[in-house]
């Protein structure tokens, strides 16, 4: 389900690069790879906490991998249009397709791969503020 994304995604949940891009205090900054367009949509403050929500949209490209990554909080994504398989370890794969949803638990190693026809996806971190959005995982 990604990573995701991205923002992941999640999602998008989303790469380690994606998710950095999310981190930033401009929501308007869009940020685009070969195979990865990503858009920061939202961050704000959890209310009587020292964490934050940061929000954004992955654009990935037909079969291309996101990379073998954890969050120090909880992801959660939304397909907005074409598909990945989510690859969490200690589970099987699963494809997110569009109009599904997934969710992460913090400090799960994951993976994500876009379908033949790519994947758009939103994704949404809780995460403890001044750590990483994201971190690479072996």
């Amino acid at each position: 389900m990604l990573v995701r994304l991205l923002l992941c995604t999640a999602v998008v949940s989303l790469a380690i690069t994606d998710i950095a891009a999310a981190q930033q205090n401009s929501p308007a900054v869009t940020q685009q790879t070969a195979t990865i367009k990503r858009t920061p949509l939202q961050k704000f403050d959890v209310p009587g906490t020292n964490y934050e929500t940061v929000i954004g949209m992955a654009e990935v490209m037909p079969n291309v991998n996101i990379g073998r990554h954890t969050h120090p909080g909880p992801e959660s994504g939304f397909m907005l249009d074409g598909e990945m398989v989510l690859m969490v370890d200690g589970q099987p794969d699963k494809t997110v397709k569009t109009g599904e949803s997934y969710q992460l638990a913090p400090g799960v190693i994951h993976d994500a791969k876009a379908g033949p026809n790519g994947a758009k996806v939103i994704a949404t971190y809780v995460v403890e503020k001044g750590k990483p959005l994201a971190s690479p995982a072996p």
